[in-house]
């Protein structure tokens, strides 16, 4: 096998690091995962996330972990509304959709990122992940790498594989084709315990997702495992909208009169969630891979996920994505039927880059779709076809 007596640095413990980690420990690698966070329980995980068959999941049966899946998956909170901006209900599947269809190729279960985290990182071996392990840079040192972090001593890896996120430390060694700002920011809230804190929000959303469109703009919103709520406001604007805009992310008050003017045709019923929002709010501006882009495959360093190919989340491939480029890089690496290396680097990104240009065409449009002035029709006749 390629990887025999080598030492894999593996830097981001996300879903697509911690999947690959998974593959290849099964395969025989020795893996290390590096972890920027002080422990696994040091950051609160964002929305939940729908794994689709021919990905996610795919990775998930390939890991052998489809059983814990099943154990932590949340049953409907797949189920969607979607509404206009005075919260009228235009489409349901509410009563239609199963709780569990596995291997139906629409069929795409929520799981909270936590609980796949978790179902991961028990799957590893012992002292697999090194957390509170923040890289800095890496130097070229004996056929491999030296990595430095920003607390601890510098580690050597005879392969690296950037895991770490659209803003990944480790992109620039490889390229410098840098992601373009899509014209869409999202600024991110959160509500804990939301039957409490927004009944009318949680009464209408029932445990699933909203998808709510008026005005060229978006309100989207989900339930997590634990009973809290992920929103997200989805709006056109300038790329630097979130450091001029004035706002104090940490101020509710000023969120919400910001809203009210902003949203000025919407309904107050979507005031409950400013009003009840854990602080600060989140601006994300939403940045998009040259569709075109490609470079000369190294022989010791690659990457995978929003490292290799960040895209709009308007398609629900980000995670997906990053799950199969693990499958993919991991079937790579530890096929015979390459002779270097570097061949079967430069084999799974000519996959992976042509793949992903597919997946952000396809988010990109809809992101257009669903900011557009009759956003709400255009995505009734979309989910009207499914």
């Amino acid at each position: 096998m390629l990887l025999a007596n080598k030492l894999i640095a593996i830097v981001g413990g996300g879903p697509g690091g911690l999947t690959l980690a998974r593959l290849l420990q099964l395969k025989g690698a020795n893996v290390r995962v590096y972890e920027r966070d002080l422990d696994k329980d040091a950051r609160v995980q964002g929305s939940t996330l729908d794994l689709h068959d021919e990905s996610g999941l795919a990775a998930i049966r390939k890991a052998n972990l489809l059983v814990a899946f099943k154990e932590n998956f949340l049953p409907g909170a797949d189920k969607k509304l979607i509404v206009n901006e005075r919260a009228e209900v235009f489409f349901s599947d509410h009563e239609t959709k199963v709780d569990e269809n596995f291997g139906h190729e629409h069929f795409r279960p929520e799981i909270d990122r936590g609980s796949l985290r978790k179902i991961l990182l028990e799957s590893l071996q012992p002292e697999t992940v090194v957390w509170d392990s923040h890289f800095i840079s890496m130097e070229a040192q004996n056929g491999g790498w030296l990595l430095h972090f920003k607390k601890g001593p510098s580690a050597f890896a005879d392969m690296v594989i950037a895991a770490d996120g659209a803003n990944s430390k480790i992109r620039p060694y490889i390229t410098d084709i840098k992601a373009f700002y899509s014209g869409v920011t999202m600024l991110e809230g959160n509500v804990y315990h939301s039957k409490k804190a927004t009944p009318h929000i949680d009464a209408l959303n029932n445990g699933g997702k909203i998808m709510a469109f008026g005005n060229k703009k978006n309100v989207l919103l989900g339930q997590k495992g634990n009973g809290d709520l992920g929103f997200y406001t989805s709006f056109k604007a300038d790329e630097n909208w979130a450091a001029n805009s004035g706002l104090n992310y940490a101020d509710k008050t000023q969120l919400l009169t910001w809203f009210k003017k902003e949203y000025s045709e919407w309904s107050s019923i979507w005031y409950e969630l400013f009003e009840n929002a854990t602080t600060p709010f989140i601006p994300r501006p939403i940045y998009c891979i040259p569709l075109n882009q490609t470079w000369k495959s190294l022989p010791n360093v690659t990457m995978l996920g929003d490292a290799a190919h960040v895209m709009p989340p308007f398609a629900g491939e980000g995670a997906n994505m990053a799950m199969l480029d693990a499958l993919e890089l991991s079937e790579s690496l530890t096929s015979d039927k390459y002779s270097t290396l570097q061949e079967a680097i430069s084999f799974y990104e000519t996959t992976m880059r042509r793949r992903a240009a597919i997946a952000a065409q396809e988010s990109l449009e809809n992101g257009e779709r669903m900011h557009a002035e009759d956003a709400l029709n255009t995505m009734l006749d979309m989910f009207g076809r499914h």
